[in-house]
């Protein structure tokens, strides 16, 4: 168990922490425009759907 504190948990959260940094700092090679936000989309369209879908009394809820 020694091991895994010492050597492995470390390691694991330095190549978590550096796999994030690549991430992030990847949108500095995009082209402008893909680098951007994304657009946001008509709020109706996202209504309507919400409005088809609904939830049975009998099904648990799990939040």
């Amino acid at each position: 168990m020694a091991i895994f504190r010492q050597y492995i948990a470390p390691l694991l959260v330095v190549v978590i922490f550096l796999l994030a940094l690549v991430a992030v700092s990847a949108r500095i090679f995009l082209p402008s425009d893909m680098a951007a936000p994304a657009p946001v989309e008509d709020v109706e369209s996202f209504s309507s759907v919400s409005t088809h879908l609904s939830v049975s009394s009998s099904a648990p809820l799990l939040f």
